[in-house]
């Protein structure tokens, strides 16, 4: 599906960059001198990294992007964008692959038929009740297949899992479209309709799944998310609620 002719979300400003060691970093680099929410966008990250600085893979035509804004909330609402950003994600990926073979996964990924297309990383800065400034890091799995780095999510590619063809600022146009709509979403009915969309979409959700936090592992059924964006767990002790942890099933 073509999405070149998408408009831009107003008030939203783009910087886009051949090269850069990641995005993520430059966003904070870059987060004083910003006026506006702004996504930035590199086509090629020579040190780019996934949650608890694990390192991440950026191939040729694959996608890396940022988006820092100051949305002035607390710390644990800042965390909940994690949930709008999947959404947006979601939706943007379904324009060019079926969107059945596409599932969300507790906290921040994306899989496309049982493998990770996609991550979003979360960092924030303020020393205050409210953060100075979020920066939400995306990338996305478009052409080329990472190497398998022995994870228990084999990596994938839109392409290579029947998916169109398509270029990382097309991309980028579409989902930052769509994220702006999650934004509008939340500052007129807050989190809760951002939840039930996740939900809608998340992989293995009645299934037993197992939770490995840093206190060690939870295995059971996967109920729901809570309002605070807790992973809610039915075992035989009865429910555990999980703030943080890598999810297996």
């Amino acid at each position: 599906m073509s999405t070149d002719r998408l408009l831009w979300p107003e008030g939203v400003g783009r910087i886009v960059l051949d090269e850069v060691d990641s995005t993520m970093a430059e966003a904070a680099r870059r987060a004083r001198e910003l006026e506006r929410a702004t996504w930035i966008f590199a086509r090629r990250q020579t040190a780019a990294r996934g949650r608890r600085g694990r390192h991440w893979q950026h191939p040729k035509g694959n996608f890396a992007a940022t988006y820092i804004s100051r949305p002035g909330c607390t710390p644990a609402e800042a965390a909940l964008r994690s949930f709008m950003a999947a959404n947006a994600l979601f939706e943007t990926l379904a324009l060019y692959v079926d969107r059945d073979a596409l599932g969300l996964k507790w906290p921040n990924d994306v899989l496309l038929n049982e493998g990770k297309i996609a991550g979003i990383l979360l960092e924030s800065s303020g020393a205050g009740r409210f953060i100075d400034w979020l920066a939400v890091g995306i990338g996305v799995n478009l052409l080329e297949t990472p190497p398998d780095d022995g994870g228990d999510f084999r990596p994938v590619s839109l392409l290579g899992e029947g998916g169109e063809r398509v270029a990382p600022e097309v991309f980028l146009d579409a989902l930052a479209t769509n994220y702006a709509t999650e934004e509008a979403l939340i500052a007129e009915m807050g989190f809760a309709p951002i939840r039930e969309s996740w939900l809608r979409k998340a992989a293995r959700l009645g299934e037993v799944i197992t939770a490995r936090t840093a206190h060690g592992e939870v295995t059971g059924t996967f109920e729901t998310v809570d309002p605070n964006g807790g992973l809610v767990l039915g075992t035989p002790k009865g429910h555990e609620i999980i703030a943080a942890a890598d999810v297996y099933f």
